[in-house]
């Protein structure tokens, strides 16, 4: 299959989780296209019938999505919806255990998905990370202070990854069809 994995990112986790997703990808035997979408132009030509499915992924922040990652989604609605596709989004809150959240980012994600158009194949959530090294002072001061009210100890001059790496390999496998070996201790997450 030929698949597309189409992101934007903040301060780059999901840059880092959308080539994760392209390795794994590829060692499947698929081709794989990563589009940037902070790099895409509007009005670049782009020919999505090029590509039997699609993953578009982005991260929250304040509630919402990256524009550029809304403008995709609802320029190429129709043709999304003809394809497998799945939407990853990448957040903080997708690390922890509270039900209120988890429902937020239900809500969050049905709301850009109606907004654009597109309806999912599948929508998951994925953890992301703490990037201090990419904050300016005031978002490392906020991101402490969210970090200390979930009772996370972090280390502001370090990064502090959540990012599940086997279940995001199991998930792509699964969506496209695949299992895991039937014994998970030989399964690399690398998917190389």
């Amino acid at each position: 299959m030929t698949v597309l994995i189409a992101y934007a990112t903040t301060e780059g986790q999901t840059r880092k989780i959308a080539r994760f997703c392209a390795d794994c990808l590829i060692a499947q035997g698929h081709s794989v296209e990563l589009l940037p979408l902070a790099d895409a132009a509007e009005d670049d030509g782009f020919d999505l019938k090029r590509f039997d499915s699609a993953v578009l992924a982005g991260s929250v922040h304040g509630g919402r999505l990256q524009p550029q990652l809304a403008r995709f989604a609802t320029r190429y609605a129709a043709e999304l919806n003809v394809r497998q596709t799945m939407f990853l989004m990448v957040s903080l809150a997708a690390a922890g255990n509270d039900p209120d959240e988890h429902a937020h980012l239900a809500r969050i994600a049905s709301e850009f998905a109606q907004t654009a158009g597109w309806t999912p194949s599948q929508v998951a959530h994925v953890a992301g990370a703490f990037r201090f090294t990419q904050y300016d002072f005031f978002k490392g001061l906020a991101m402490r202070w969210i970090a200390h009210s979930k009772g996370e100890d972090v280390d502001p001059q370090r990064d502090k990854e959540y990012t599940d790496w086997d279940a995001l390999a199991g998930l792509l496998d699964r969506w496209q069809g695949r299992t895991l070996p039937e014994n998970p201790a030989t399964f690399s997450p690398s998917c190389s």
